[in-house]
């Protein structure tokens, strides 16, 4: 008696649902990840315990590099080229729209205002060279341009909150300097941002 074979059935998978769940997702990144600006420097934070996270707004940092170069952004494109008007009307210097719209993507500025239209005609594929010879802004008590960014700041966004992102290895009296500016102008509550002890970054 002969046997009887069972039917062969396909074992072709649709795989159509999965590509398209692929594809979301690879669209839900693309649309959803917000790419950090390059920095001018690189600061090695120091570590504590506080957990306390900085809000996402309205912030103002100050980062102080290794050899005491203060730097000085803050995190809205459009409030960068107002308060570089208000600056530029302070110093007296004027500046192109090009170099406004150069200016509203630098995540911060470290140079003197004298200084800064012709390092904001540098052309950015070369301005990495340049960050590495920045002097920062002058902080000195005869000459103090942070406060003058500090204030064209605050004039722009009264909301704006305050932090200071000092390398570990910073003279200390740089960092007393730039506090103290901020008491100056009656900013008496700021962020010191650091790294969570136990945390390597």
């Amino acid at each position: 008696m002969p046997k009887i074979k069972a039917a062969r059935k396909s074992t072709r998978i649709d795989m159509t649902p999965m590509v398209d769940v692929a594809f979301l997702l690879i669209t839900f990144f693309m649309l959803t990840i917000k790419f950090r600006p390059q920095e001018a420097i690189q600061v090695e934070l120091p570590f504590s315990i506080a957990e306390t996270p900085l809000p996402e707004r309205n912030m103002a940092i100050i980062k102080i590099g290794k050899q005491g170069q203060v730097f000085f952004g803050i995190d809205s494109k459009f409030d960068r080229i107002e308060m570089l008007r208000k600056m530029a009307n302070r110093y007296q210097i004027e500046f192109t729209e090009e170099q406004e719209e150069r200016f509203a993507l630098l995540p911060e500025v470290g140079v003197a205002m004298s200084q800064l239209p012709q390092y904001l005609d540098i052309d950015p594929l070369e301005r990495d060279e340049v960050n590495k010879t920045l002097r920062g802004i002058p902080v000195d008590s005869a000459h103090n341009e942070l406060r003058d960014w500090i204030v064209a700041a605050r004039l722009t966004n009264p909301k704006l909150r305050f932090a200071i992102k000092a390398d570990k290895d910073t003279p200390y009296p740089v960092v007393k300097r730039v506090i103290e500016t901020l008491r100056e102008k009656k900013i008496n509550r700021f962020y010191l941002i650091t790294n969570l002890e136990g945390v390597e970054k």
